[in-house]
C-alpha cells in the first residue's frame, strides 16, 4: 500500500513535572506554521485520499492514489485552506478562503469551492458561472446529488425581479433587495449549475436527500424573528411546518436530516438531560437515539456515504462517542487498542467501509493522520500536522474544576511546562477563549504549547457563558462580560495558586477576540491581578462593536440581536462601563495589542482606539498590526510573528526566571 505524503512517525512527547527545564524549546515557527495536514478526505470508492495542507509557506492539495504510484499536488496559492469534500469518485472540492477589498474601507473574506480532478488539476470554481451567486460571501455546500454524474448541492442567489416578481404581498418588509437564496446542483466537471429550488425572503438554509432533493428548509422571519422548520417526506412535494418557535436560539435543537431513514433528528430535554430523538417525516413516529447526556452539549457523527448518523458525541473534559453503528464501533475499538493511551478519531471511510481515515493525537501532542485498511489490517501514515515538533518535549495538560465565588462549578484546562521538578512556583498565563459562546478542548493547541515550552503554566478556564456544558451554563454568562466572567478567571487563578503550582503575584492574561476583550477588561478592571496583558483582535469598546454590527447587517439582523442577547440588552450606561477603553486610567501593567487590518469579525478600529487611549493616558503599550490579515491569521508567517511578538513581550514583563 502506497500512501506517503510526509513522515508519519509517531510524535514523542516528554511528560514533565511542574517546572520548566532549561533546554532549548522548538522555535516559534514550529508552532505557528499552518498544519502539514489541515484536512483529509477519502473518495467513496476508497481509492484516493485527498490531503489539504502542505509546507508552512505554500498551501496545497495532494492526491494519494492508493496502490498506484504518483502523488499529484496542486499549489493553491496565496489562499486560506478551509476543508475538503468529495463529489463522487473523480472530483474533490477544496474549500478556500480569501480577502477581497472593494473600496478603501470595505472588504470581505470570501469562501469558495475549487473542483479538483484526480490528476490534481483545478477544473472549475463552483458556481463561478452564476454571476448573481457571487454576491454570497460563503456559498455553502449542503449536500450531494448522487447522479450519475454526482453533483454538489450548493446555496446560491437568485434575482426575483424585485417587487414585480414577488408574490409576497406583505407590506412591511426589511431588506427587500430583490435577491433570495436558492439551491443549485453544480457539476464539478464543468461548473454547470442547475436551479433546484428557490427560497423565500426568510429562507436561510436547506438539507437534501441523496438524490439532491430538498427535504428540510429553515426559515427565520425578519419581522417577527419567528423560526420555522419546514420538511417534506420523500415523494411529497408540499412543505409542512413541523416546528415553529419565537426563540431564535431554538434551531440549536435541530441535529440533522438523514436520507437513509427519511427522518430528522432533534435534541430534546429529558428531565434536564439532552436526548437525541429521531422523527420520521412519513407518519411522524419518534424514537430515542442513544443515552441521555447531562452537563454537555451533544452532536451527531454522520456517515456521509449512507447519509445517516452513526454516533452521538458529547463530553466535558474530552469528547466521546456513543457509537450507534456496531460496525464503526468495532473499527474504533480496534484502533483505540492499537493506539492505547492516545485519542483516536475515525474521521471518514469508504462507502464499503473497508478503508478509514484516522487521526491520532496524544496527551497535548499534535495529531498524525493514518489510512487504515480493515481487510489487510494495515495502517499507513498519511502525515503529521506539526512535523517540526517531532521528538519535542511539550507541556502536559490536565482537567481541573474549581468553585466560583457564587458556587458555580467552573471547568478548566491547566497546562504545565515540560521538564523536571525543581520546586519553583511557575508564572501563569491566563488564556480565556474567544466567542464567548465557544469552548476549548483537550486537543493540541499551538498557542498553549508555545507558552508552555517557554516555561509558563497556562490556565484556560471554561468560564460561565462557554458553550458545550449545557444551556444553563451558557445562559449564566448573559450580561456578565465584565462581571462574573471576569471573576471566574480570578477564581481560577486562586484555585491554581492554592495548589502551590503557580505564583499568584506573577500572572499575565492573553486572549484572542472575546479573549482579547477579557484580557483588556481584566487588566483595566482588576489591575491588581495581572502583571501584563496581551490582546489579539480584542474588543475594547462595546459601543463600537454594536455600531459596527449595526452598520454591517442592519438594526434588526440576527447578528445584532444575538450580540444584544449576550449582553443581556444592557443599557447605554452599562455598555460604557463595561468597555475597557473607558478604564485605561486604572491600568497599571504593560499592554500588548495585536490586530489584523483586514479583520471582518472584530473591527481593526477596536485596537486602534485602545492604543490611542493608552497613549493619551501615558500607559506602557505596544501596538502591532498584521498587514493584509483577517481575524484568524490562517497563514504561517503572521502566526509565527504573533508568537515571537508575544514571547518577547512576556519575556520582558513576566520573565520565567526573574
Amino acid at each position: 500500500m502506497k500512501v506517503a505524503v510526509m513522515s508519519g512517525a509517531a510524535i514523542a512527547v516528554a511528560l514533565g513535572g511542574v517546572a520548566w527545564a532549561q533546554t532549548a524549546p522548538p522555535p516559534a515557527s514550529a508552532f505557528g506554521r499552518m498544519p502539514g495536514v489541515y484536512d483529509a478526505a477519502i473518495s467513496p470508492n476508497g481509492k484516493t485520499v485527498a490531503i489539504l495542507g502542505g509546507s508552512p509557506e505554500v498551501r496545497s492539495l495532494s492526491l494519494a492514489t492508493i496502490d498506484q504510484p504518483g502523488l499529484p499536488t496542486l499549489n493553491l496559492g496565496d489562499v486560506q485552506a478551509v476543508s475538503l469534500r468529495w463529489v463522487g469518485d473523480d472530483h474533490v472540492l477544496a474549500r478556500i478562503g480569501f480577502w477581497k477589498q472593494w473600496t478603501p474601507k470595505i472588504g470581505y473574506r470570501y469562501e469558495r469551492n475549487i473542483s479538483v480532478n484526480l490528476q490534481g488539476q483545478a477544473v472549475v470554481r463552483m458556481l463561478d458561472k452564476d454571476v448573481t451567486s457571487q454576491l454570497l460571501i460563503s456559498q455553502p455546500v449542503v449536500g450531494l446529488a448522487s447522479g450519475p454524474p454526482a453533483k454538489a448541492v450548493m446555496i446560491g442567489v437568485q434575482d426575483n425581479l424585485g417587487a414585480a416578481g414577488s408574490m409576497d404581498t406583505r407590506m412591511k418588509r426589511k431588506g427587500e433587495s430583490g435577491f433570495q437564496l436558492a439551491l443549485f446542483a453544480v457539476d464539478p466537471a464543468n461548473g454547470k449549475a442547475t436551479l433546484l429550488e428557490k427560497g423565500g425572503y426568510d429562507t436561510y438554509s436547506w438539507e437534501v436527500d441523496q438524490s439532491g432533493e430538498a427535504r428540510v428548509r429553515h426559515e427565520s422571519d425578519e419581522i417577527s424573528h419567528k423560526y420555522t422548520l419546514y420538511a417534506r417526506a420523500k415523494g411529497v412535494k408540499p412543505w409542512t411546518a413541523l416546528y415553529a418557535n419565537q426563540d431564535e436560539e431554538w434551531p440549536r435543537h435541530y441535529a440533522g436530516y438523514a436520507s437513509a431513514t427519511d427522518s430528522i433528528y432533534m435534541v430534546e430535554d429529558d428531565g434536564g438531560a439532552s436526548q437525541v430523538v429521531r422523527h420520521a417525516l412519513a407518519g411522524g413516529a419518534t424514537e430515542k437515539v442513544g443515552a441521555p447526556v447531562r452537563g454537555s452539549d451533544v452532536a451527531l457523527v454522520w456517515d456521509r456515504n449512507r447519509d445517516q448518523p452513526v454516533g452521538v458525541m458529547s463530553g466535558a473534559e474530552t469528547f466521546r462517542v456513543e457509537w450507534l453503528d456496531p460496525e464503526i464501533r468495532g473499527v474504533h475499538a480496534m484502533l483505540a487498542k492499537a493506539f492505547k493511551g492516545k485519542t483516536v478519531t475515525v474521521s471518514e471511510w469508504s462507502a464499503d467501509r473497508t478503508r478509514f481515515l484516522v487521526r491520532v493525537n496524544g496527551q497535548g501532542a499534535p495529531g498524525a493522520w493514518y489510512l487504515f485498511d480493515r481487510a489487510r489490517k494495515e495502517l499507513s501514515p498519511i502525515g503529521e500536522e506539526y512535523p517540526e515538533l517531532k521528538d519535542a518535549a511539550l507541556g502536559t495538560t490536565r482537567w481541573i474544576t474549581y468553585k466560583a465565588r457564587d458556587g458555580l462549578e467552573i471547568p478548566a484546562y491547566l497546562t504545565l511546562p515540560p521538564g523536571a521538578l525543581d520546586g519553583r512556583k511557575l508564572p501563569l498565563i491566563v488564556m480565556p477563549h474567544g466567542g464567548p459562546v465557544a469552548r476549548d478542548d483537550d486537543d493540541f493547541d499551538w498557542l498553549t504549547q508555545f507558552l508552555a515550552t517557554r516555561g509558563y503554566a497556562v490556565l484556560r478556564p471554561q468560564f460561565r457563558g462557554s458553550a458545550g456544558f449545557g444551556k444553563a451554563f451558557e445562559d449564566a454568562g448573559r450580561g456578565e462580560w465584565a462581571g462574573k466572567m471576569q471573576t471566574d478567571l480570578l477564581d481560577g487563578i486562586a484555585a491554581v495558586a492554592a495548589s502551590n503550582t503557580i505564583d499568584p503575584a506573577r500572572v499575565c492574561i492573553f486572549g484572542w477576540s472575546f479573549g482579547g476583550y477579557a484580557a483588556l477588561a481584566g487588566v483595566s478592571m482588576h489591575p491588581e491581578a495581572y502583571k501584563c496583558a496581551a490582546s489579539m483582535a480584542g474588543v475594547s469598546d462595546l459601543g463600537l462593536l454594536i455600531t459596527e454590527q449595526l452598520r454591517v447587517s442592519g438594526d434588526d439582523s440576527w447578528g445584532l440581536r444575538s450580540l444584544r442577547r449576550m449582553l443581556d440588552d444592557a443599557s447605554s450606561e452599562k455598555i460604557l462601563q463595561t468597555s475597557p477603553v473607558q478604564h485605561v486610567a486604572d491600568i497599571r501593567a504593560p499592554v500588548l495589542l495585536m490586530h489584523g487590518d483586514q479583520d471582518g469579525s472584530v473591527d481593526y478600529e477596536q485596537s486602534q482606539r485602545m492604543a490611542s487611549a493608552l497613549k493619551a493616558a501615558g500607559k506602557p503599550a505596544e501596538f502591532v498590526t498584521f498587514k493584509n490579515e483577517d481575524h484568524f491569521l490562517l497563514r504561517s508567517a503572521p502566526r509565527t510573528q504573533l508568537l515571537e511578538t508575544l514571547g518577547a513581550f512576556l519575556a520582558k514583563n513576566l520573565p520565567v526566571n526573574p
